[in-house]
């Protein structure tokens, strides 16, 4: 489905960003403080490339907005950024309504920001749980191995980590994890243990730092063997990583790291997803397309 262009007597354009335009939301991104990684909006773009959205007045950007369709029945919005000084003006609800036409009726997921909760509601969305950024210089001690091998994310089979990601993840996203793997500067780490995929995460520059995620275990032990093998790339630099405030033993891992929190945000749907084992999320992939 692609999004129509769209004209107002306003001057106001409503049309799709191409793939070498999605840099403007994710710069935007930046100066909201959203930290994104470097490599953000070359990952983000394979995953639908009617999903990222401008509205422009005479010619010039006034708001940004992501609604990327995984399936047929799941899609996840972000990237909801107006202008500074064009907010007020009904710019961003005219692009929020073009952007959840393009999700149709699909369930729609967010990670919504604390001063935007109320209005997700009012548009339909229910409160699911609390993530929770935390951030600094690592100063604990983690385990350097939980009883497996670890191993380079890129030499395990794409099929054993999409089953992994399905159980925790509402929709299949074969393509964007290969992105997200392969993507110049990321680094993956898996756990192998009998044979099986125990545990994987990812580590990736960011504008500031180096944010971890995903990181997907079924013990925090676990976990916490592909955590530090992830770390050994971020040296003495800040690390980021998004917490499920539901999984105690993520929020632990994150604490005992003397990492502190810096951003929360609220996930969201619009109607019912499947069963998620969100106690396996130790590091949510991105806030921007869940």
């Amino acid at each position: 489905m692609t999004s129509p262009r769209t004209h107002a007597t306003d001057g106001l354009i409503i049309r799709t960003l191409r793939r070498d335009e999605i840099t403007l939301a994710v710069d935007w991104a930046a100066s909201e403080g959203w930290n994104p990684g470097l490599s953000d909006p070359a990952c983000f773009a394979v995953v639908d490339p009617h999903g990222f959205l401008v509205a422009e007045r005479d010619g010039v950007p006034v708001a940004t907005v992501s609604c990327v369709n995984y399936d047929d029945h799941f899609a996840f919005l972000g990237f909801y950024i107006v202008r500074p000084d064009m907010r007020g003006q009904g710019y961003g609800l005219r692009l929020w309504q073009a952007a959840m036409g393009h999700a149709g009726s699909r369930v729609v997921g967010l990670d919504g920001v604390v001063a935007q909760q109320d209005n997700y509601r009012r548009s339909g969305f229910s409160y699911a749980y609390a993530n929770v950024r935390y951030g600094g210089k690592p100063a604990g001690a983690l385990l350097a191995s939980a009883g497996g091998d670890i191993v380079p994310l890129v030499d395990v089979p794409l099929g054993d980590i999409e089953a992994s990601d399905a159980a925790v993840f509402p929709a299949p996203r074969p393509a964007f994890l290969q992105a997200w793997i392969a993507s110049p500067g990321h680094v993956g780490r898996a756990l192998i243990r009998d044979g099986a995929l125990a545990a994987w995460g990812v580590i990736r520059p960011c504008r500031t730092g180096y944010k971890i995620g995903p990181l997907i275990a079924d013990l925090r032990r676990d976990a916490e063997a592909v955590l530090s093998a992830l770390l050994t790339v971020s040296g003495a630099a800040e690390v980021f990583i998004d917490a499920p405030a539901i999984n105690p033993d993520a929020v632990g891992l994150a604490e005992s790291l003397g990492l502190k929190p810096v951003f929360e945000t609220a996930r969201m749907y619009t109607g019912p997803v499947a069963p998620l084992r969100i106690e396996r999320v130790f590091g949510v992939t991105t806030f921007e397309l869940g």
